[in-house]
């Protein structure tokens, strides 16, 4: 009785401080999680409206199943239908992505506020007061917790109109996906030495999901593949929701979760404030990390090799995908029309290709707005300030990671174009030059998150919402009709529709010279301001 009696005191003297550390960490997150949730929100409650414009009719809608079930390709893609409902095509076309999105957002929380504070030295600050040994790590998770929870209901409310029952399991279905990356990340911060090491593995485990439900959808019509079910994205398909909810499907969203939040709980006991049980490696402190920008390459590395497989990757798949594509699309004249919305007016198979060369041009935007701020964390961390002490301007300082997050972009676009080539086998020059012809408008994205960085550091996290708006409405906004003068608000609007469409060279040029203008006002910035730490 005594023992039961001084082991609940402890428990909680563990966890003391967990209110503050949370209220703490959704005000720091006050604007990326909004915008994250917000993005992921739209994208699955505008498609019930856009899916009616495309499929209005139960034969159309039918012929949609029928044509998924004979297509390995698209249902490695986006995964098996298993009803003719608009509640169930809504989970099918949109709950891959969705779930991919609510993990990232998960991931990055946690990291942010586990690792993250401890490389920077300000988890040891905090721990130094009235702080429980798991409160941050607790903190943490209820952030991601909250965000899941505010996606869910938003998911729950806009489809109610579809089935009660089936909002309900895919909002839950959604959420549960990001805690179970969430508790992952939490483990992995418990290994590893660094945030960005954190964030690329719990990364790279996604993205293994995201191949193994591919795998597994390609080779049976029903969800029913070993591949599937080892992953939490095929957990969610499986749910089946609006088409005879699996209820219990939700046990094993649980099941996970609980036992790697115990694991991440217990490695969080077992190891000292900026410790981890895989140290980092020291490296060399001459020879190729002999200047700045090698010592940017040297941190950067992992993250372009990391984007170009994937870019690569995607592009082989799309360009497999093209002539299925044009296929599918060929009889339905509103999915046509949104298709040549996106891509010009020059032919099904150049209006798909364009539009998939231009979705790769905005997910290449998000990178070159990670790479960027990789600035800001290396300031905000104290890692800069004993290298800008030497013989290193801050001009200098910077160019080495600008000039890997702008060529990354070119290289990794160039790497899309190979890939569709290989997987179309067709148009390689032009394809390539389509590809190409996105580089300026991605620029104009890194070169707004210069300026904020460079004017307005605390600011710099702004550059997520820029590139997730831009992402959004190039996502979205030609499949609801949205005018052309709302488009045109993002760079990408202004893009020649290559390839078919005649090359442009003016909005090229202007585009280039505004992102020159941006990067350079936020280069006089950070030279003029003082340094934060």
């Amino acid at each position: 009785m005594t023992a039961l009696v001084t082991a609940a005191p402890r428990r909680s003297r563990q966890l003391a401080g967990t209110g503050t550390l949370l209220r703490f960490a959704l005000r720091r997150d006050r604007v990326m999680i909004p915008v994250w949730i917000a993005v992921n929100a739209l994208m699955v409650l505008s498609m019930p409206n856009t899916l009616k414009g495309l499929y209005g009719t139960a034969g159309q809608r039918a012929d949609l199943v029928r044509q998924m079930e004979t297509n390995a390709s698209f249902r490695a893609l986006i995964g098996p239908v298993f009803d003719t409902s608009i509640g169930a095509l809504t989970a099918w076309r949109a709950g891959v992505y969705a779930a991919a999105l609510a993990a990232v957002t998960s991931l990055l929380v946690v990291v942010r506020h586990t690792r993250d504070e401890e490389e920077s030295g300000r988890q040891e600050l905090v721990a130094s007061g009235m702080v429980g040994r798991r409160a941050s790590l607790t903190a943490a998770l209820l952030a991601a917790a909250v965000a899941n929870a505010v996606l869910a209901l938003l998911v729950m409310a806009g489809l109610a109109g579809q089935g009660a029952s089936g909002a309900v399991s895919f909002g839950l279905g959604l959420a549960g996906v990001g805690m179970v990356f969430a508790t992952m990340a939490a483990i992995v911060a418990q290994l590893t030495e660094s945030a960005r090491l954190a964030r690329g593995l719990t990364a790279a485990v996604l993205g293994a999901a995201f191949v193994l439900r591919a795998a597994g959808d390609s080779a049976t019509d029903d969800g029913s593949s070993v591949l599937t079910w080892l992953s939490p994205l095929g957990w969610l398909e499986n749910l089946r929701s609006f088409a005879d909810e699996r209820w219990w499907v939700l046990l094993l969203f649980a099941a996970a979760t609980a036992v790697q939040g115990v694991l991440a709980y217990g490695l969080a006991g077992r190891r000292d404030v900026g410790m981890s049980f895989l140290p980092t490696r020291p490296g060399p402190a001459a020879g190729r990390l002999g200047t700045a920008a090698a010592l940017a390459w040297r941190l950067q590395r992992g993250g372009v090799l990391g984007w170009s497989v994937g870019f690569l990757v995607a592009g082989i798949v799309y360009g497999g995908l093209t002539d299925g594509a044009a296929d599918l699309v060929r009889d339905n004249d509103n999915a046509r029309e949104i298709f040549q919305r996106m891509g010009g007016q020059s032919g099904l198979t150049n209006a798909f290709l364009a539009s998939m060369v231009g979705m790769l041009g905005l997910i290449a935007a998000l990178y070159v707005v990670a790479s960027v701020l990789r600035l800001y964390g290396e300031e905000s961390s104290g890692r800069a300030e004993p290298l800008l002490a030497n013989a290193v301007g801050r001009l200098r300082w910077a160019a080495g990671h600008l000039a890997i997050a702008f060529g990354g972009s070119v290289w990794i676009m160039l790497l899309a174009g190979l890939g569709f080539a290989v997987g179309y086998g067709k148009q390689i020059g032009p394809i390539l030059g389509a590809c190409l012809v996105q580089v300026p408008a991605i620029w104009v994205i890194g070169g707004l998150a210069v300026l904020l960085y460079g004017v307005l550091p605390r600011g710099a996290m702004a550059a997520w919402g820029v590139a997730g708006a831009v992402l959004l409405l190039g996502w979205v906004g030609p499949a609801l009709d949205v005018p052309q003068p709302v488009l045109d608000i993002s760079p990408f609007g202004h893009l020649p529709k290559l390839p078919g469409a005649e090359m442009a060279w003016g909005p090229v040029a202007v585009l280039t010279g505004i992102a020159v203008a941006l990067v350079a006002a936020g280069l006089a910035g950070l030279r003029r301001r003082d340094m934060t730490t």
